[in-house]
């Protein structure tokens, strides 16, 4: 199945910042970043089509996975 990776701010250093990628059927959000070999160190905010998304869920074909680092600000 297909899904689409945006990777947003510091993140784009890692990869483009949109692509899309074909992971096998029950990947989890884990799994596909993982996969995308961010530093491990690095906190990650995953949305999924627009929801706030804990990182265990299991992913459906077309959806779109958006992953941001922490972010502050004042």
């Amino acid at each position: 199945m297909k899904i689409t990776i945006k990777l947003f701010a510091t993140l784009r250093d890692f990869g483009p910042e949109i692509q899309e990628m074909s992971v096998s059927e029950n990947s989890s959000i884990e799994k596909v970043v993982k996969s995308l070999n961010l530093p491990e160190d690095i906190p990650l905010l995953t949305i999924v089509n627009g929801v706030h998304t804990d990182p265990k869920e299991v992913l459906k074909g077309g959806d779109v996975l958006a992953l941001f680092p922490p972010v502050g600000g004042g």
